[in-house]
Order: structure tokens, then sequence, then C-alpha cells
């Protein structure tokens, strides 16, 4: 008596299963990188309590820095507004921007901006 031949994944299924993974990490990436992209070159900016956004040209805090090191890159700020809420957070007043801290760390920089002109 003849037993049933066992299936393998060995051949085209195979390679195929060993790159999907491969390309699906490529592709993340991909967007991951475009992604940093588009954002680095915008800004938030507060207009008469209206939130904007618009291509940038501030230098600015970067997400993730300690206010040690926002401190030191960018002097004292005019303003410290006194921490709030848990997580604790804090936001500290620049002359072009606002940033806010959660816990020592950056999670946002905030240009403020005038009023634009309308036309």
């Amino acid at each position: 008596m003849r037993l049933p031949k066992r299936r393998t994944r060995w051949g085209a299924g195979r390679k195929i299963g060993r790159a999907m993974p491969v390309g699906l990490a490529a592709g993340l990436a991909a967007c991951a990188v475009l992604g940093t992209f588009a954002v680095a070159c915008a800004e938030t900016v507060v207009v008469n309590d209206k939130v904007m956004v618009r291509d940038s040209s501030i230098a600015r805090p970067s997400g993730g820095m300690r206010m040690e090191e926002v401190e030191h890159k960018f002097g004292e700020p005019t303003k410290r507004h006194p921490t709030v809420g848990k997580p604790p957070i804090t936001r500290w007043d620049y002359p072009q921007f606002s940033v806010f801290f959660e816990g020592d760390r950056v999670i946002h920089a905030v240009v403020v901006g005038a009023q634009p002109a309308r036309s």
C-alpha cells in the first residue's frame, strides 16, 4: 500500500512567502521617509485662535528633544507656563513659537504667526 505524498512548501510559493515581508518592510520604510520629508517642510501656525499649516522657514525644536536641549539650542523662553494634567504637559513660549512638553520631552512646536493679508 502506498502512502499519500506529503505536500511541502518548496518552490515558487516559498519564494513569494519570503519576498512578501521584505517587500512590505521596504514599502513601509519608503512611506516613513516620504512622510518625514512632508512633515519637515510644514509648520503649524496659530492665527487669531485658528490653526493653519504652511511652508516652514522657522527653526524650532523637533519632537523628542529634552527640555535641557531646547534651552541650550534656543535659549531661555520668554514665558514658562505651569505644568498641568496627567501626563504632565508644559508649555514654553518663545518669540516665534511655543513648545509643548510631555514630561521633559518635546511633543510639538507651534509657530505663532501674524494675521495673514487678505486679498
